[in-house]
């Protein structure tokens, strides 16, 4: 993925000494369980969410109406953020922890080859046993399922190592 590399960017982090080396930033991209979009508006909305990093995007799915697709067709500028391993270490009153920050632009994706294909990662990504049924699944849901692509334009990891 050294294309991913490209776009990783820390030079706006404060805490130099805590940057996420790229490799472990793509890696959380790649394989995180979920993350947090952001979007913005006159307030502020944030939402947990399921992804599928393919590329230079970033892939997700929803139902085909709400607060998130009302946000975005207001503005497409977001933050994904995926948060790795946390350590609380109550008796040092600081946790440890890993985070990657995926920015850029984000769209509805409206070509039907594509969505489908976005469908595909997901399976691929959190049902890898499953194909050939999550497959069907997605062809059956199809029509009621909204992709969504976040084109990422810059990436930044941050992380805190506690020494013992």
């Amino acid at each position: 993925m050294e294309w991913l590399t490209e776009l990783y960017d820390n030079s706006t982090v404060r805490r130099q000494d805590r940057l996420l080396d790229t490799e472990r930033a793509i890696e959380l991209l790649r394989g995180g369980e979920y993350g947090f979009l952001a979007l913005g508006g006159r307030s502020g909305y944030g939402i947990p969410i399921s992804f599928a990093l393919a590329g230079l995007c970033i892939y997700f799915h929803c139902a085909p109406e709400g607060e998130k697709l009302r946000r975005i067709a207001q503005g497409g500028r977001v933050c994904f953020c995926v948060v790795g391993q946390t350590a609380p270490e109550p008796a040092m009153f600081t946790t440890g922890y890993e985070s990657v920050l995926a920015f850029g632009a984000i769209r509805t994706v409206d070509d039907d080859t594509e969505r489908m294909e976005a469908l595909g990662h997901l399976v691929d990504k959190y049902s890898p046993d499953h194909r050939e049924t999550g497959r069907r699944y997605a062809e059956k849901s199809f029509h009621r399922t909204v992709i969504l692509r976040l084109d990422i334009e810059r990436i930044s990891g941050k992380c805190k190592r506690i020494k013992q």
